[in-house]
């Protein structure tokens, strides 16, 4: 799987997760690691490539994202 990045370097986030979420990350991680063969020593690395699979699927945020993209009606583009 390829890394999206956003610029240059990798942007550093911290992020709370409640207690359940990250047990059930550590427990997915595991499984993970079973089913795949390969084990996951770090499970909190998975998030960004579920984040990143999460929003490249969310068909609301692709809508969002190109209508945002999209000039508004009254402006021109130019060129210069």
């Amino acid at each position: 799987m390829t890394k999206l990045r956003l610029g240059p370097k990798p942007v550093k986030v911290t992020v709370e997760l409640p207690a359940a979420v990250h047990r059930d990350l550590v427990a997915y991680a595991e499984v993970l690691g079973r089913t795949t063969g390969r084990s996951v020593s770090d499970p909190a690395k998975l998030i960004e490539q579920m984040v990143d699979r999460f929003m490249a699927t969310d068909r609301a945020f692709a809508t969002a994202r190109r209508t945002a993209a999209r000039p508004t009606a009254g402006t021109t583009e130019r060129s210069g």
